[in-house]
Protein backbone atom coordinates (compact mmCIF):
# COMPACT_ATOMS: atom_id res chain seq x y z
CA UNK A 1 0.00 0.00 0.00
CA UNK A 2 1.15 3.54 -0.69
CA UNK A 3 0.46 6.98 0.72
CA UNK A 4 -1.85 9.32 -1.18
CA UNK A 5 -0.02 11.62 -3.61
CA UNK A 6 -2.45 14.43 -2.79
CA UNK A 7 -3.44 16.36 0.32
CA UNK A 8 -6.57 15.78 2.33
CA UNK A 9 -9.14 18.39 1.36
CA UNK A 10 -8.34 18.25 -2.37
CA UNK A 11 -11.16 18.65 -4.89
CA UNK A 12 -10.32 18.29 -8.58
CA UNK A 13 -12.41 19.79 -11.34
CA UNK A 14 -12.44 17.69 -14.49
CA UNK A 15 -12.81 14.16 -15.83
CA UNK A 16 -12.45 11.77 -12.90
CA UNK A 17 -10.94 9.05 -15.13
CA UNK A 18 -7.93 11.19 -15.98
CA UNK A 19 -7.50 12.27 -12.36
CA UNK A 20 -7.72 8.71 -10.99
CA UNK A 21 -5.11 7.52 -13.46
CA UNK A 22 -2.67 9.89 -11.77
CA UNK A 23 -3.46 8.69 -8.23
CA UNK A 24 -1.21 6.21 -6.44
CA UNK A 25 -2.34 2.59 -6.24
CA UNK A 26 -3.89 1.41 -2.95
CA UNK A 27 -3.98 4.88 -1.38
CA UNK A 28 -7.63 5.32 -0.32
CA UNK A 29 -9.59 3.48 2.37
CA UNK A 30 -13.19 4.14 1.38
CA UNK A 31 -14.81 5.11 -1.90
CA UNK A 32 -18.39 6.32 -2.10
CA UNK A 33 -19.79 7.20 -5.50
CA UNK A 34 -23.20 8.45 -6.51
CA UNK A 35 -22.76 8.52 -10.29
CA UNK A 36 -25.38 9.13 -12.98
CA UNK A 37 -27.91 6.27 -13.02
CA UNK A 38 -28.75 6.25 -16.76
CA UNK A 39 -32.20 7.54 -15.78
CA UNK A 40 -32.76 9.26 -19.17
CA UNK A 41 -33.42 12.57 -17.41
CA UNK A 42 -31.81 16.01 -17.16
CA UNK A 43 -31.28 17.35 -13.63
CA UNK A 44 -31.04 21.03 -12.73
CA UNK A 45 -30.78 22.84 -9.40
CA UNK A 46 -33.49 25.48 -8.92
CA UNK A 47 -32.61 29.16 -9.32
CA UNK A 48 -31.98 30.77 -5.94
CA UNK A 49 -30.61 27.62 -4.28
CA UNK A 50 -27.00 27.32 -3.15
CA UNK A 51 -26.41 24.82 -5.97
CA UNK A 52 -27.97 27.03 -8.64
CA UNK A 53 -26.21 26.37 -11.92
CA UNK A 54 -25.63 22.69 -11.22
CA UNK A 55 -27.08 20.47 -13.92
CA UNK A 56 -26.27 17.28 -15.75
CA UNK A 57 -27.80 15.13 -18.45
CA UNK A 58 -28.28 11.50 -17.44
CA UNK A 59 -29.06 10.10 -20.87
CA UNK A 60 -26.37 8.26 -22.80
CA UNK A 61 -25.30 7.59 -26.38
CA UNK A 62 -22.00 6.41 -27.81
CA UNK A 63 -21.18 10.06 -28.50
CA UNK A 64 -20.97 10.63 -24.73
CA UNK A 65 -18.15 8.16 -24.05
CA UNK A 66 -14.73 7.27 -25.34
CA UNK A 67 -15.81 4.20 -27.32
CA UNK A 68 -12.17 3.25 -27.82
CA UNK A 69 -12.10 2.28 -24.16
CA UNK A 70 -14.61 -0.46 -24.94
CA UNK A 71 -12.21 -2.23 -27.22
CA UNK A 72 -9.43 -1.87 -24.67
CA UNK A 73 -11.61 -3.64 -22.10
CA UNK A 74 -11.63 -6.74 -24.30
CA UNK A 75 -7.92 -7.23 -23.48
CA UNK A 76 -7.77 -5.64 -20.04
CA UNK A 77 -10.93 -7.10 -18.45
CA UNK A 78 -12.79 -9.55 -20.71
CA UNK A 79 -15.49 -10.18 -18.09
CA UNK A 80 -16.44 -6.47 -18.06
CA UNK A 81 -16.45 -6.44 -21.87
CA UNK A 82 -18.86 -9.40 -21.89
CA UNK A 83 -21.20 -7.72 -19.40
CA UNK A 84 -21.35 -4.61 -21.58
CA UNK A 85 -22.01 -6.64 -24.71
CA UNK A 86 -24.82 -8.54 -22.96
CA UNK A 87 -26.33 -5.23 -21.81
CA UNK A 88 -26.23 -3.90 -25.37
CA UNK A 89 -28.19 -6.89 -26.61
CA UNK A 90 -30.68 -6.93 -23.72
CA UNK A 91 -31.17 -3.21 -23.19
CA UNK A 92 -29.68 -1.27 -26.09
CA UNK A 93 -26.93 1.18 -26.95
CA UNK A 94 -27.82 3.63 -24.18
CA UNK A 95 -27.01 1.08 -21.48
CA UNK A 96 -23.93 -0.03 -23.41
CA UNK A 97 -22.64 3.55 -23.49
CA UNK A 98 -23.33 4.10 -19.80
CA UNK A 99 -21.57 0.87 -18.79
CA UNK A 100 -18.50 1.68 -20.92
CA UNK A 101 -18.30 4.97 -19.04
CA UNK A 102 -18.61 3.23 -15.67
CA UNK A 103 -16.39 0.20 -16.39
CA UNK A 104 -13.13 2.03 -17.05
CA UNK A 105 -13.69 4.17 -13.95
CA UNK A 106 -14.48 1.21 -11.70
CA UNK A 107 -11.23 -0.43 -12.77
CA UNK A 108 -9.29 2.66 -11.67
CA UNK A 109 -11.19 2.69 -8.37
CA UNK A 110 -10.22 -0.93 -7.80
CA UNK A 111 -6.57 0.01 -8.34
CA UNK A 112 -6.55 2.99 -5.94
CA UNK A 113 -8.53 1.18 -3.19
CA UNK A 114 -6.56 -0.44 -0.38
CA UNK A 115 -7.12 -4.18 0.26
CA UNK A 116 -8.74 -3.32 3.61
CA UNK A 117 -10.97 -0.73 1.96
CA UNK A 118 -14.55 -0.68 0.75
CA UNK A 119 -16.37 0.84 -2.19
CA UNK A 120 -20.06 1.80 -2.05
CA UNK A 121 -21.77 2.45 -5.37
CA UNK A 122 -25.10 4.26 -5.05
CA UNK A 123 -27.55 3.52 -7.88
CA UNK A 124 -31.18 2.67 -8.53
CA UNK A 125 -32.92 -0.30 -10.21
CA UNK A 126 -32.49 1.30 -13.64
CA UNK A 127 -29.01 -0.19 -13.92
CA UNK A 128 -28.23 -1.83 -10.55
CA UNK A 129 -28.33 -5.36 -11.96
CA UNK A 130 -25.89 -4.47 -14.74
CA UNK A 131 -23.64 -2.55 -12.33
CA UNK A 132 -23.58 -5.54 -9.98
CA UNK A 133 -22.16 -7.70 -12.78
CA UNK A 134 -19.73 -4.95 -13.74
CA UNK A 135 -18.47 -4.69 -10.15
CA UNK A 136 -18.13 -8.47 -10.00
CA UNK A 137 -15.84 -8.16 -13.02
CA UNK A 138 -13.87 -5.17 -11.69
CA UNK A 139 -13.49 -6.09 -8.01
CA UNK A 140 -14.13 -9.84 -8.07
CA UNK A 141 -17.36 -11.60 -7.16
CA UNK A 142 -15.89 -12.79 -3.85
CA UNK A 143 -15.46 -9.14 -2.80
CA UNK A 144 -19.21 -8.56 -2.81
CA UNK A 145 -20.17 -7.58 0.74
CA UNK A 146 -23.85 -6.87 0.27
CA UNK A 147 -26.57 -4.79 -1.34
CA UNK A 148 -28.10 -2.06 0.79
CA UNK A 149 -31.64 -0.92 0.04
CA UNK A 150 -32.39 2.68 1.04
CA UNK A 151 -36.04 3.70 1.17
CA UNK A 152 -35.66 7.14 -0.36
CA UNK A 153 -39.34 8.19 -0.22
CA UNK A 154 -42.56 7.01 1.36
CA UNK A 155 -44.86 6.95 -1.66
CA UNK A 156 -44.88 7.24 -5.42
CA UNK A 157 -47.72 7.92 -7.82
CA UNK A 158 -47.79 4.71 -9.86
CA UNK A 159 -51.31 3.51 -10.56
CA UNK A 160 -50.47 0.46 -12.65
CA UNK A 161 -47.36 -1.02 -11.01
CA UNK A 162 -45.37 -1.22 -7.80
CA UNK A 163 -44.20 2.25 -6.81
CA UNK A 164 -40.40 2.66 -7.07
CA UNK A 165 -39.32 4.13 -3.73
CA UNK A 166 -35.81 2.76 -3.13
CA UNK A 167 -32.20 3.11 -4.20
CA UNK A 168 -29.55 0.41 -4.14
CA UNK A 169 -26.04 0.73 -2.70
CA UNK A 170 -23.60 -2.00 -3.79
CA UNK A 171 -20.83 -2.71 -1.27
CA UNK A 172 -17.56 -4.39 -2.34
CA UNK A 173 -14.26 -4.96 -0.59
CA UNK A 174 -10.81 -4.07 -1.88
CA UNK A 175 -9.33 -7.57 -2.04
CA UNK A 176 -8.45 -8.27 1.61
CA UNK A 177 -10.54 -8.14 4.76
CA UNK A 178 -12.43 -4.83 4.60
CA UNK A 179 -12.65 -2.56 7.63
CA UNK A 180 -15.90 -3.08 9.52
CA UNK A 181 -17.01 -1.25 12.65
CA UNK A 182 -20.04 -2.14 14.72
CA UNK A 183 -22.52 0.69 14.26
CA UNK A 184 -25.92 0.67 15.96
CA UNK A 185 -29.10 2.13 14.50
CA UNK A 186 -31.19 4.22 16.91
CA UNK A 187 -34.28 2.45 18.20
CA UNK A 188 -37.57 4.06 17.22
CA UNK A 189 -40.39 4.60 19.71
CA UNK A 190 -42.62 1.86 18.32
CA UNK A 191 -39.79 -0.64 18.59
CA UNK A 192 -39.08 0.33 22.22
CA UNK A 193 -42.75 0.07 23.18
CA UNK A 194 -43.08 -3.30 21.46
CA UNK A 195 -39.97 -5.04 22.79
CA UNK A 196 -38.81 -3.22 25.96
CA UNK A 197 -41.99 -4.17 27.79
CA UNK A 198 -40.42 -5.01 31.17
CA UNK A 199 -39.02 -2.71 33.83
CA UNK A 200 -37.54 -2.78 37.31
CA UNK A 201 -35.63 -0.37 39.53
CA UNK A 202 -32.84 -0.22 36.95
CA UNK A 203 -35.09 0.75 34.05
CA UNK A 204 -36.74 -0.76 30.96
CA UNK A 205 -35.43 -4.02 29.51
CA UNK A 206 -36.24 -6.67 26.95
CA UNK A 207 -35.62 -10.39 27.31
CA UNK A 208 -33.15 -12.13 24.99
CA UNK A 209 -32.19 -15.75 24.54
CA UNK A 210 -29.49 -17.28 26.72
CA UNK A 211 -29.32 -20.32 24.44
CA UNK A 212 -28.33 -21.08 20.87
CA UNK A 213 -29.54 -23.78 18.46
CA UNK A 214 -27.96 -27.25 18.58
CA UNK A 215 -26.68 -29.39 21.43
CA UNK A 216 -23.13 -29.42 22.81
CA UNK A 217 -21.13 -32.00 24.76
CA UNK A 218 -19.09 -29.50 26.79
CA UNK A 219 -20.00 -27.17 29.63
CA UNK A 220 -22.46 -25.16 27.51
CA UNK A 221 -24.56 -28.30 27.06
CA UNK A 222 -24.85 -29.15 30.77
CA UNK A 223 -27.85 -28.40 33.04
CA UNK A 224 -27.82 -25.19 35.10
CA UNK A 225 -30.19 -24.46 38.00
CA UNK A 226 -32.19 -27.54 37.01
CA UNK A 227 -32.63 -26.41 33.39
CA UNK A 228 -31.21 -28.74 30.72
CA UNK A 229 -30.96 -26.91 27.36
CA UNK A 230 -30.21 -30.19 25.53
CA UNK A 231 -33.78 -31.32 26.10
CA UNK A 232 -34.88 -28.53 23.79
CA UNK A 233 -32.09 -29.17 21.25
CA UNK A 234 -30.13 -26.10 22.40
CA UNK A 235 -27.07 -25.08 24.43
CA UNK A 236 -26.13 -22.14 26.68
CA UNK A 237 -25.00 -19.11 24.68
CA UNK A 238 -24.11 -16.11 26.83
CA UNK A 239 -24.40 -12.49 25.70
CA UNK A 240 -21.20 -10.79 24.52
CA UNK A 241 -19.49 -8.42 26.95
CA UNK A 242 -20.58 -5.39 24.90
CA UNK A 243 -24.22 -6.27 25.71
CA UNK A 244 -23.67 -5.96 29.47
CA UNK A 245 -24.76 -2.67 31.12
CA UNK A 246 -22.27 -0.09 32.35
CA UNK A 247 -23.01 -0.95 35.97
CA UNK A 248 -22.06 -4.63 35.53
CA UNK A 249 -19.05 -5.60 37.65
CA UNK A 250 -16.66 -8.02 35.92
CA UNK A 251 -15.18 -10.39 38.51
CA UNK A 252 -11.59 -11.52 38.07
CA UNK A 253 -11.18 -14.17 35.39
CA UNK A 254 -14.74 -13.74 34.09
CA UNK A 255 -13.75 -14.32 30.45
CA UNK A 256 -12.11 -17.66 31.32
CA UNK A 257 -14.96 -18.98 33.51
CA UNK A 258 -17.04 -21.94 32.36
CA UNK A 259 -20.42 -20.93 30.95
CA UNK A 260 -22.40 -22.06 34.01
CA UNK A 261 -20.17 -20.03 36.35
CA UNK A 262 -20.70 -16.93 34.24
CA UNK A 263 -24.45 -17.57 34.36
CA UNK A 264 -24.16 -17.52 38.16
CA UNK A 265 -22.40 -14.14 37.96
CA UNK A 266 -25.11 -12.74 35.70
CA UNK A 267 -27.83 -14.02 38.01
CA UNK A 268 -26.20 -12.55 41.14
CA UNK A 269 -26.10 -9.13 39.43
CA UNK A 270 -29.76 -9.28 38.43
CA UNK A 271 -29.33 -9.88 34.70
CA UNK A 272 -31.25 -13.17 34.46
CA UNK A 273 -35.01 -13.11 33.85
CA UNK A 274 -36.97 -16.06 35.31
CA UNK A 275 -40.48 -16.20 33.80
CA UNK A 276 -41.82 -19.10 35.89
CA UNK A 277 -40.29 -21.91 37.92
CA UNK A 278 -38.65 -24.52 35.71
CA UNK A 279 -38.95 -22.47 32.52
CA UNK A 280 -36.04 -21.38 30.34
CA UNK A 281 -34.32 -18.27 31.77
CA UNK A 282 -33.51 -15.27 29.58
CA UNK A 283 -31.09 -12.33 29.56
CA UNK A 284 -32.24 -8.86 30.63
CA UNK A 285 -31.09 -6.40 27.96
CA UNK A 286 -31.57 -2.93 29.45
CA UNK A 287 -32.49 0.14 27.43
CA UNK A 288 -29.72 2.74 27.59
CA UNK A 289 -29.02 5.99 25.69
CA UNK A 290 -26.61 4.01 23.49
CA UNK A 291 -29.02 1.12 22.83
CA UNK A 292 -29.50 0.32 19.20
CA UNK A 293 -29.87 -2.41 16.64
CA UNK A 294 -26.99 -3.67 14.45
CA UNK A 295 -27.01 -2.33 10.91
CA UNK A 296 -29.13 -4.15 8.39
CA UNK A 297 -29.13 -3.93 4.61
CA UNK A 298 -32.57 -2.32 4.50
CA UNK A 299 -32.46 1.34 5.57
CA UNK A 300 -35.85 2.83 6.42
CA UNK A 301 -34.92 5.17 9.27
CA UNK A 302 -33.08 7.80 7.18
CA UNK A 303 -35.61 9.88 5.24
CA UNK A 304 -34.78 11.82 2.07
CA UNK A 305 -34.10 15.52 2.43
CA UNK A 306 -37.18 17.70 2.71
CA UNK A 307 -37.37 21.06 1.00
CA UNK A 308 -36.94 22.72 4.40
CA UNK A 309 -33.93 20.66 5.54
CA UNK A 310 -31.04 22.84 6.77
CA UNK A 311 -28.50 20.79 4.82
CA UNK A 312 -30.45 21.15 1.57
CA UNK A 313 -28.38 22.86 -1.14
CA UNK A 314 -30.77 22.42 -4.06
CA UNK A 315 -28.39 20.02 -5.78
CA UNK A 316 -30.57 17.74 -7.94
CA UNK A 317 -29.53 14.35 -6.50
CA UNK A 318 -28.35 15.34 -3.00
CA UNK A 319 -28.30 12.53 -0.42
CA UNK A 320 -28.75 13.01 3.34
CA UNK A 321 -25.68 13.38 5.55
CA UNK A 322 -27.06 10.72 7.91
CA UNK A 323 -26.76 8.07 5.18
CA UNK A 324 -23.12 8.94 4.45
CA UNK A 325 -22.39 9.19 8.16
CA UNK A 326 -23.53 5.59 8.63
CA UNK A 327 -21.48 4.27 5.70
CA UNK A 328 -18.31 6.11 6.74
CA UNK A 329 -18.62 5.04 10.39
CA UNK A 330 -19.10 1.40 9.41
CA UNK A 331 -16.29 1.09 6.86
CA UNK A 332 -13.50 3.47 7.91
CA UNK A 333 -11.59 4.74 10.94
CA UNK A 334 -10.43 8.17 12.03
CA UNK A 335 -7.63 9.41 9.79
CA UNK A 336 -8.59 7.13 6.86
CA UNK A 337 -8.83 8.59 3.35
CA UNK A 338 -12.40 8.84 1.99
CA UNK A 339 -12.71 9.46 -1.75
CA UNK A 340 -15.73 10.48 -3.83
CA UNK A 341 -15.07 10.58 -7.61
CA UNK A 342 -18.54 12.08 -8.35
CA UNK A 343 -18.67 14.45 -5.39
CA UNK A 344 -21.40 16.81 -6.66
CA UNK A 345 -22.61 18.79 -3.65
CA UNK A 346 -19.91 17.11 -1.54
CA UNK A 347 -22.12 15.29 1.00
CA UNK A 348 -19.62 12.43 1.38
CA UNK A 349 -16.78 14.91 1.89
CA UNK A 350 -18.68 16.90 4.51
CA UNK A 351 -19.63 13.72 6.39
CA UNK A 352 -16.00 12.52 6.26
CA UNK A 353 -14.76 15.84 7.60
CA UNK A 354 -17.20 15.72 10.51
CA UNK A 355 -15.99 12.21 11.37
CA UNK A 356 -12.31 13.26 11.35
CA UNK A 357 -11.44 11.36 8.19
CA UNK A 358 -9.20 12.64 5.42
CA UNK A 359 -11.05 13.24 2.17
CA UNK A 360 -10.76 14.10 -1.51
CA UNK A 361 -13.21 14.39 -4.39
CA UNK A 362 -13.63 15.02 -8.11
CA UNK A 363 -16.42 16.66 -10.05
CA UNK A 364 -16.85 18.08 -13.53
CA UNK A 365 -18.30 21.31 -12.14
CA UNK A 366 -16.29 23.94 -10.21
CA UNK A 367 -19.47 24.38 -8.17
CA UNK A 368 -18.46 21.32 -6.11
CA UNK A 369 -15.53 23.26 -4.62
CA UNK A 370 -17.82 26.17 -3.72
CA UNK A 371 -20.36 23.88 -2.04
CA UNK A 372 -17.82 21.91 0.00
CA UNK A 373 -16.27 25.16 1.23
CA UNK A 374 -19.63 26.62 2.21
CA UNK A 375 -20.81 23.49 3.98
CA UNK A 376 -17.60 22.83 5.93
CA UNK A 377 -17.25 26.50 6.86
CA UNK A 378 -20.64 26.27 8.59
CA UNK A 379 -19.30 23.34 10.64
CA UNK A 380 -15.85 24.65 11.46
CA UNK A 381 -16.25 28.40 11.47
CA UNK A 382 -12.69 29.23 10.44
CA UNK A 383 -11.94 27.07 7.41
CA UNK A 384 -9.10 27.58 5.02
CA UNK A 385 -10.99 26.05 2.14
CA UNK A 386 -10.55 23.02 -0.08
CA UNK A 387 -7.51 22.70 -2.32
CA UNK A 388 -9.06 23.24 -5.74
CA UNK A 389 -7.09 21.67 -8.61
CA UNK A 390 -7.61 21.20 -12.32
CA UNK A 391 -4.14 19.72 -12.94
CA UNK A 392 -3.68 15.95 -12.93
CA UNK A 393 -1.85 14.34 -10.00
CA UNK A 394 1.45 12.57 -10.74
CA UNK A 395 1.99 9.11 -9.31
CA UNK A 396 4.77 8.72 -6.75
CA UNK A 397 4.33 5.02 -6.03
CA UNK A 398 6.25 3.73 -9.07
CA UNK A 399 9.69 4.48 -7.65
CA UNK A 400 12.49 6.05 -9.64
CA UNK A 401 11.67 4.75 -13.08
CA UNK A 402 14.49 4.84 -15.60
CA UNK A 403 14.03 6.71 -18.84
CA UNK A 404 11.40 4.82 -20.78
CA UNK A 405 13.72 4.48 -23.78
CA UNK A 406 16.00 2.15 -21.77
CA UNK A 407 13.33 -0.55 -22.17
CA UNK A 408 13.92 -0.76 -25.90
CA UNK A 409 16.09 -3.91 -25.84
CA UNK A 410 13.79 -5.71 -23.37
CA UNK A 411 10.69 -4.91 -25.39
CA UNK A 412 12.36 -5.96 -28.64
CA UNK A 413 12.99 -9.39 -27.12
CA UNK A 414 9.55 -9.74 -25.58
CA UNK A 415 7.80 -8.72 -28.80
CA UNK A 416 10.22 -10.85 -30.84
CA UNK A 417 10.93 -7.87 -33.09
CA UNK A 418 7.28 -7.48 -34.10
CA UNK A 419 5.72 -4.01 -34.12
CA UNK A 420 2.76 -3.89 -31.77
CA UNK A 421 0.87 -1.78 -34.32
CA UNK A 422 1.17 -3.29 -37.79
CA UNK A 423 2.37 -6.69 -36.47
CA UNK A 424 5.32 -6.67 -38.88
CA UNK A 425 8.87 -7.80 -38.03
CA UNK A 426 11.42 -4.98 -38.20
CA UNK A 427 15.13 -4.64 -37.40
CA UNK A 428 15.95 -3.12 -34.02
CA UNK A 429 17.06 0.22 -35.45
CA UNK A 430 13.61 1.22 -36.72
CA UNK A 431 11.71 0.30 -33.55
CA UNK A 432 10.69 3.04 -31.07
CA UNK A 433 9.42 2.89 -27.49
CA UNK A 434 5.89 4.25 -27.12
CA UNK A 435 3.37 4.74 -24.30
CA UNK A 436 0.13 2.79 -24.79
CA UNK A 437 -1.62 5.42 -22.64
CA UNK A 438 0.15 8.74 -23.30
CA UNK A 439 1.55 10.61 -20.32
CA UNK A 440 -0.65 13.56 -21.30
CA UNK A 441 -3.65 11.28 -20.63
CA UNK A 442 -2.47 10.01 -17.24
CA UNK A 443 -0.08 7.28 -18.42
CA UNK A 444 3.32 6.65 -16.85
CA UNK A 445 6.76 5.26 -17.70
CA UNK A 446 5.89 2.02 -15.93
CA UNK A 447 7.00 -1.01 -17.99
CA UNK A 448 3.40 -2.24 -18.26
CA UNK A 449 2.51 0.94 -20.19
CA UNK A 450 5.30 0.61 -22.77
CA UNK A 451 5.45 -1.03 -26.17
CA UNK A 452 7.56 -1.02 -29.33
CA UNK A 453 6.19 0.43 -32.55
CA UNK A 454 7.90 0.84 -35.84
CA UNK A 455 8.69 4.46 -36.67
CA UNK A 456 5.81 4.63 -39.15
CA UNK A 457 3.19 3.38 -36.66
CA UNK A 458 4.57 5.60 -33.91
CA UNK A 459 4.22 8.74 -36.07
CA UNK A 460 0.74 7.67 -37.13
CA UNK A 461 -0.39 7.04 -33.54
CA UNK A 462 0.87 10.39 -32.26
CA UNK A 463 -0.63 11.48 -28.94
CA UNK A 464 -3.61 9.14 -29.08
CA UNK A 465 -4.18 6.12 -26.87
CA UNK A 466 -3.47 2.77 -28.46
CA UNK A 467 -7.20 1.99 -28.44
CA UNK A 468 -8.02 5.26 -30.24
CA UNK A 469 -5.34 4.70 -32.86
CA UNK A 470 -6.37 1.10 -33.57
CA UNK A 471 -9.97 2.21 -34.04
CA UNK A 472 -8.85 4.77 -36.65
CA UNK A 473 -6.70 2.55 -38.89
Amino acid sequence: MSAPNFASGTVWTGDNLRVMRGMNSECVDLIYLDPPFNSNRTYEAPIGSRAAGASFKDAWTLDDVDVHEHGELADRKPAAYSVIEAARQAHGKSMQSYLIFMAVRLLEMQRVLRPTGSVYLHCDPTASHYLKLLMDAAFGRLQFQGEIVWKRQSSHNRAKRWGPIHDCILHYGGGGKPTWNRVLQPLDRDYVERFYRHSDERGQYRVDNLTGPGTRDGDTGQPWRGIDPSQKGRHWELPPDRSLPDWFVFPGGYAEMPARNRLDVLDRQGLIYWPTKGSMPAFKRYLTPSSGAPLTDIVTDIPPLSAAAKEKTGYPTQKPLALLDRIIRASSNKGDMVFDPFCGCATALVAADRLQRQWAGIDLSPLAVKLVDERIARDRGLWGGATALDTLPKRTDLGDLPNYRTHRHRLYGEQEGICNGCKTHFPFRVMEVDHELPKSRGGSDHPDNLQLLCSGCNRSKGGRTMAEWRASV
